[in-house]
């Protein structure tokens, strides 16, 4: 057994009313301890390590529901990410301690039902979709805003239920980089819209939320901190997040210094809208560095109510660890004039260990620390019904299309041929001009020369041409003599939503280059305006490329007649499934060709569609994608690490000829365990897909097999697969070793560990690999294939069996309970996890002990008493000064007639004191080190030993006296 690690944890379960909240109480004595949750980096001592999570959970905003206001009686915590292109998208993480995380809800289904978010008629959003989302609690309300790279710009959703409501959606109509939303409470309440890159604006929204009302550009940027370093040598920062705290707006920023780690930058000031309100319009805002150390970076501050009744703050930023992702970090922080230092007098090293902000009963910290982001599936469409899953959509009817626009060339005069160069304009500086000595053909060219950025370039406006859902082949010349010795030219549309790249081409010093490809305008897409320009590609800082000057020539834009796929009702609306909240499909799913109904206790994929192998990335064409890329209803889930292992079982006895299906790892880069079927016959073997990547690909080359790792399958539809994802043998890199099993009880490892996977840099993806099981067909539609259960371990198997600690301590404390003392529902759980625990009487991997182990130790862990009967017992708390410093005196007196086990918890430790006898106390005096402690409280839990009942009662100290 290699890779395995043995986790401790407290082992408490049951429950009792607790400040208004029911939670876990002690019913069990000292057992083994159960596994925690796959993802967390609780180390059950009242430490943490950083990262948190261990996963990919990026541009992390986080929201605070006082208890004051919260039903659940105790702070409450809410974590929003980026997904991108996956769906259901933007997920709600809950936390009561800020450590421990998962999933309990998304705020949409799907961001759209066009052909870009689900995959459709070559349509894709990878590297695109929904970005660092901001999330708000503000008068009882939740609220959610974010970009779209592709889809219309920001929206703003809002729900009172973040759990489980509807949430409203409103449109702005418009794009705005990173942004951050702020309700000035300060001010009244005004709800604003940061946002920019290297300069930060800002909106003001109407007090619904609906409209935008005001405008602040360049409230402050880089140009205004000459004198500050960083910003001073021309450096952007982006990703701003808004805060207030005594008297000042802070603005937490990142940026990435050539040569340097990803930073915080800070920004304050005393007037939120800066120049726009000072008395002599000048920048009132500060700037500090934040934090540089390891790379934690992008994020925000979390405020977390403090012992003295005050409010504390955090940072959480995330730390870019690809190819596992970028993995959130909770920091503290300690204020100096206004300013926060975070970690260890600034200084944070992935691995470091702080102290847990928030301290639960030993019982809550249990239930805690068995959550995760990740989860094993058993498909047996159990998972509690979201309302995101309701969402109506209107059905639009399939578009009608001018014919006479189809076949013909779009672009007036595309070779120069014409007298003059109308109705050519230039922007950005350039200035065009007529060349009879340079053409490519014909007796003309265009010359571009005076160019100063990217985009200065020669236009057509394309009005009234452009139509959406058809596809129009592209193809230009370009030629350049003075510059790098290969430079970049895209011809690129501009529709109101940003500039799209339709073709590209890499060209070499001197010589004519042809442009060519074909871009399909969404189907969705308002191409009323239409802007055609041809420029080079956009970087920060702009490179060389956006000064070279060029000559154009034959440009030329025709449409296709259009053969597309048109959204179905039956392919958005609800079918019967519900999912674990930890799977999000790859795209939007067709829900005709996916259920967990068709076949009880089974998910079944149907292919309904036919891979081409000749779609391109929408952000970026002339970048082919895979045949997996294409495909729709992959199903996925993060990897987690340092290691990180996915079992699935498959039944193929439905494919069909042309069929593909397996466990993948995936991401631009992927490997995966595949069957593919062809004349009949079934072969299991190994597909990687490694960088450096071609531009142009045959797809059916890319995913052919590894060689030497295929195992005919003859008869046999059975098969079991295993990806064992190591992220900790190389910095920086991901190594997968797939093993199978034919008969359930041997495994064979399949080839050798593929790999080095990295992280690709070109925004086509932008985020880590993730688990996925998929079924797509090369040839014809109908073939099925149905995946029994998905089992997840972090202990990566070389040798098979399995440690089955775990799992037999959580049925030796199942076992040990009365029913009786339990509710019906709670034991109901217990019962269904107990059964699967104990049907695993011969695992062959540690999945399929840590999967069961994992459901039974949660049951436990959560189990809720009938009864709401309290232990005997006094304490009080009391201050007083010893040698100079306050001590915080805990007393705790036995009332009951047996012995009862006692904790005592305060900000400053936490004392357990064992079989205190009948009219016995406990004391503990705490060391606060403070000459004055400020009021506090004392949580005191105790435990009737012979029959497991616990009260826990929160006891208040204030200093008394000297």
């Amino acid at each position: 057994m290699t890779g395995a690690r043995r986790r401790r944890v407290h082992t408490m379960v049951g429950g009792t009313l607790l400040v208004g909240l029911l939670v876990p109480t002690a019913v069990a004595a000292e057992v083994s301890p159960p596994p925690s949750g796959l993802t967390s980096t609780d180390n059950g001592d009242g430490t943490y390590g950083v990262p948190l999570l261990n996963s990919d959970v990026p541009d992390i905003s986080v929201a605070r529901v006082p208890a004051a206001e919260s039903t659940e009686g105790r702070d409450v915590y809410y974590m929003i990410s980026t997904t991108m292109h996956l769906s259901p998208g933007a997920p709600i993480m809950k936390s009561y301690d800020l450590v421990n995380w998962e999933t309990v809800n998304y705020v949409y289904d799907r961001l759209g039902i066009g052909d870009a978010p689900s995959l459709r008629n070559g349509q894709n959003s990878y590297g695109e979709g929904q970005w660092a989302s901001s999330l708000r609690y503000h008068d009882g309300r939740f609220y959610v805003a974010f970009n779209t790279n592709n889809l219309g710009g920001a929206y703003v959703y809002s729900t009172d239920d973040i759990e489980d409501g509807t949430w409203e959606k409103v449109a702005l109509g418009r794009g705005f980089h990173d942004l951050s939303l702020f309700f000035d409470e300060a001010g009244g309440g005004t709800p604003y819209i940061f946002h920019g890159s290297g300069s930060t604006s800002a909106v003001q929204l109407s007090d619904d939320l609906t409209t935008i009302v005001a405008e602040y550009p360049d409230i402050f940027g880089s140009k205004d901190f000459p004198d500050f370093p960083i910003l001073a040598s021309g450096m952007h920062y982006e990703g701003t997040q808004v805060s207030y705290r005594d008297g000042y707006y802070y603005m937490t920023t990142i940026t990435w210094p050539a040569g340097g780690n990803r930073q915080v930058v800070l920004f304050r000031s005393k007037e939120l809208l800066g120049r726009y309100t000072a008395v002599d319009g000048t920048n009132t805002y500060e700037v500090r560095s934040g934090l540089d150390s390891d790379g934690f970076a992008q994020g925000g501050l979390v405020d977390i109510a403090s012992a003295d009744g005050g409010t504390d703050w955090y940072g959480m930023f995330f730390r870019d660890t690809y190819p596992l992702g970028r993995i959130p970090a909770l920091i503290p922080a300690t204020w100096e004039d206004g300013w926060p230092t975070f970690g260890d007098d600034g200084v944070v090293h992935a691995g470091d260990t702080f102290t847990k902000p928030i301290t639960l009963t030993p019982e809550q910290d249990r239930v805690e620390r068995l959550k995760s982001v990740v989860a094993s599936d058993d498909f047996a469409n159990d998972a509690e019904h979201k309302t995101f899953r309701d969402t109506r959509w209107e059905i639009p009817e399939a578009p009608e299309y001018d014919e006479s626009l189809l076949g013909v060339e779009l672009v007036d005069n595309p070779g120069f041929e014409d007298a003059g160069i109308e109705p050519w304009g230039s922007q950005f500086g350039a200035i065009i001009s007529r060349d009879p000595s340079t053409a490519s053909s014909g007796t003309a060219a265009l010359r571009v020369t005076h160019r100063t950025v990217n985009g200065s370039a020669p236009y057509q406006q394309l009005d009234g041409r452009i139509q959406a859902g058809i596809t129009y082949e592209i193809s230009a010349r370009v030629r350049y003599t003075e510059g790098p010795d290969t430079v970049r030219f895209d011809v690129v549309g501009d529709w109101g939503t940003g500039v799209k790249v339709l073709a590209g081409v890499d060209a070499a010093k001197g010589r004519w280059a042809t442009i060519t490809g074909t871009y399909t305008i969404p189907a969705d897409a308002d191409v009323r305006s239409f802007k055609l320009a041809v420029e080079t590609p956009w970087a920060n800082p702009q490179p060389p490329s956006s000064s070279v000057g060029y000559v154009l020539d034959d440009v030329s834009v025709t449409g296709n007649a259009p053969q597309l796929e048109h959204v179905h009702a039956d392919e958005v609306a609800y079918n019967g499934s519900d999912l674990d909240l930890a799977w999000e499909w790859n795209h939007n799913p067709d829900n005709r060709y996916w259920s967990l109904t068709e076949r009880e206790g089974w998910l079944r994929l149907t292919n309904g569609h036919v891979v081409t192998g000749e779609a391109e990335y929408s952000k970026s064409p002339g970048r082919d994608l895979t045949y997996l890329e294409e495909a729709r209803n992959t199903l996925s889930q993060r990897t987690f690490g340092p290691t990180g292992s996915a079992e699935t079982r498959l039944d193929v006895s439905a494919m069909l000829d042309g069929d593909v299906a397996g466990l993948a790892v995936y991401g631009r880069s992927f490997t995966y365990a595949g069957i593919k079927q062809v004349d009949g016959a079934r072969t299991l073997g190994l597909v990687t897909r490694l960088q450096p990547f071609d531009e142009s690909i045959e797809a059916a080359a890319v995913e052919s097999f590894v060689p030497g790792t295929t195992i005919d399958l003859g008869s046999r539809t059975d098969v079991r697969l295993k990806a064992d994802a190591d992220f900790s043998s190389t910095p920086g890199q991901l190594r997968v070793q797939f093993s199978y099993s034919l008969d359930g009880r041997t495994w064979q490892p399949l080839g050798p560990s593929q790999g080095p996977i990295v992280m690709d840099w070109s925004l086509s993806h932008f985020m880590a690999n993730r688990f996925g099981l998929f079924s797509y067909a090369t040839e014809q539609t109908g073939g099925t294939v149905d995946f029994d259960y998905y089992y997840l371990s972090d202990v990566l198997d070389a040798d098979g069996g399995a440690d089955r600690t775990a799992l037999d301590a959580a049925v030796d404390e199942a076992r040990g309970l009365d029913e009786q003392r339990y509710t019906p529902e709670s034991w109901t759980v217990v019962e269904k996890a107990l059964g699967w625990a104990l049907a695993t009487t011969s695992p062959s991997t540690q999945n399929q002990v840590d999967a069961p182990a994992h459901a039974l130790s949660v049951s436990l862990a959560s189990l809720v008493r009938r009864d709401a009967s309290e232990v005997a017992f006094t304490a009080e708390a009391v201050v007083r000064p010893v040698a100079g410093k306050d001590v915080v005196t805990v007393r705790v007196i036995n009332g009951e007639d047996a012995p009862v086990d006692v904790t005592v918890a305060t900000s400053y430790g936490t004392k357990t004191f064992t079989a205190v006898a009948p009219g016995k106390s406990a004391q503990q005096s705490f060391a606060t080190r403070l000459a004055a402690v400020p009021a506090g409280e004392a949580t005191v839990t105790v435990t009737r030993t012979v029959d497991d009942l616990t009260t826990s009662r929160v006891v208040a100290y204030g200093r008394t006296g000297s």
